[in-house]
This record gives C-alpha cells, structure tokens and sequence, in this order.
C-alpha cells in the first residue's frame, strides 16, 4: 500500500514560489547583479518586440 502526501493547493503553489525565488536569486550575488540581470532582462524584452 503507498502512502501519498496531499497538500492543499496553495500550499503547493507556495512552494514552487519559494523555490523559484531561491534559485533566481542564488544566481545574483549582489543588488548590483541584480539589478544587471533585469537590465539585460529588459533589453531582451525590448529586441523581442522590434
């Protein structure tokens, strides 16, 4: 017989924001890297729409 764990929705949604945050921001070691990677994030966002 398996045993399953059953987590609430939010609970679960959550957690993948808590997890998505952590490596985002793991690859940004200060605010100035930070800040570089919305920058460039933007750029591409910009090329895309030309």
């Amino acid at each position: 017989m398996s045993r399953s764990i059953h987590l609430p929705f939010t609970q679960i949604l959550l957690l993948g924001i808590l997890l998505s945050s952590a490596a985002l921001l793991s690859g940004c070691n200060t605010a100035a890297g930070l800040g570089q990677d919305v920058q460039a994030g933007g750029r591409a966002v910009e090329r895309a729409a030309e």
